[in-house]
């Protein structure tokens, strides 16, 4: 009887997670479209736009396209981000249990870093080829469409590109990139959490309404530290997210066929033609203009879904 109680609790925990992570993945994804956009056109450096700025790009897609083209491939994101969302948080919180009592000497704290890593590897791992599509559907521009949708881009690329390896084009640099990024994001946020609960209490935090002693994060005090944890994990993961996306849209036209090959040949080639600041860093500004409004938003939301489904019960601060 008590292993049932057990086996429905742990279910509920899961099934709540799951639910929490995917609505705060949706929503910080759609607060950030239009950017997640012109950075993939950036990145792969269209013709059409690669002489735009972030601006410049944004204010050049609506004149071109149409104001609605700016979310071009969101409906492939957010059928992708659910999933991807709800299972990089429910898997953090599920590591993060097992490794509380275990010792990592490399940073205080590190059991957050290898959790966050951890769950990172394990939502890319299942839902990367919604990705791979759905920078395929924001890279065309209106007027050369390649695709008319998820299902039919999905098809084209398995059928003409090599099966089930076109739709993984990539992986490898965005596994090698999503341990620090994701390891960095979790870690960067728990870290300041915790200070922010040490240090600042009155200011960015509150007691938990469920009355267990210990505190919880205002929402100021959530965008804040989602804020900067998102801005110190892009820093280091973003010239294997170049990478990534060189790969992803290798076969869309002859200009970027020569990107369609290996991780570290694709590094090299990037490096060779643009150098670090152009080529291996290029989009970075755009990228911190949506990371940190993104990350900020999407463990805000993660944080409040898990106050209304009764999950959190604050943090007590010694």
């Amino acid at each position: 009887m008590a292993l049932k109680m057990e086996q429905k609790s742990d279910l509920t925990f899961v099934m709540k997670n799951l639910l929490a992570g995917g609505v705060a993945g949706m929503c910080a994804k759609t607060t950030v479209a239009p950017l997640d956009r012109i950075k993939i056109l950036l990145q792969a450096q269209s013709s059409h736009y690669k002489h735009h700025g972030v601006l410049g790009g944004l204010t050049a897609i609506v004149k071109k396209e149409s104001l609605i083209a700016l979310y071009k491939g969101n409906g492939a994101q957010m059928v992708r981000i659910f999933p991807y969302a709800a299972t990089q948080f429910t898997s953090f919180e599920i590591y993060k249990r097992y490794l509380s009592g275990v010792y990592i000497p490399v940073v205080k704290h590190g059991d957050k870093f290898v959790a966050g890593a951890g769950a990172g590897v394990t939502a890319v791992a299942l839902t990367y080829p919604l990705d791979t599509i759905r920078a395929r559907l924001a890279f065309q521009i209106t007027g050369e469409h390649k695709y008319t949708g998820i299902a039919h881009a999905a098809r084209v690329m398995f059928n003409n590109e090599g099966g089930i390896r076109a739709l993984y084009r990539g992986f490898v640099p965005t596994l090698v990139g999503m341990v620090p990024y994701a390891g960095f994001s979790f870690y960067c946020f728990e870290s300041l959490k915790y200070l922010c609960m040490k240090y600042v209490p009155t200011v960015l935090c509150r007691k938990c309404e469920r009355n267990t002693g210990g505190l919880v994060l205002t929402v100021p005090g959530k965008l804040v530290c989602g804020g900067v944890a998102g801005a110190a994990a892009q820093s280091v993961a973003y010239p294997l997210d170049v990478t990534r996306r060189r790969m992803q849209l290798a076969c869309m036209t002859t200009d970027t066929e020569r990107f369609g090959m290996g991780m570290v040949q694709t590094l090299k080639l990037i490096y060779k033609e643009n150098g670090i600041v152009k080529g291996l860093y290029r989009g970075m500004s755009i990228n911190y203009i949506r990371a940190i409004p993104m990350v900020a938003t999407s463990f805000s939301t993660y944080e409040l879904m898990k106050q209304l489904l009764n999950l959190d019960t604050g943090m007590k601060v010694s």
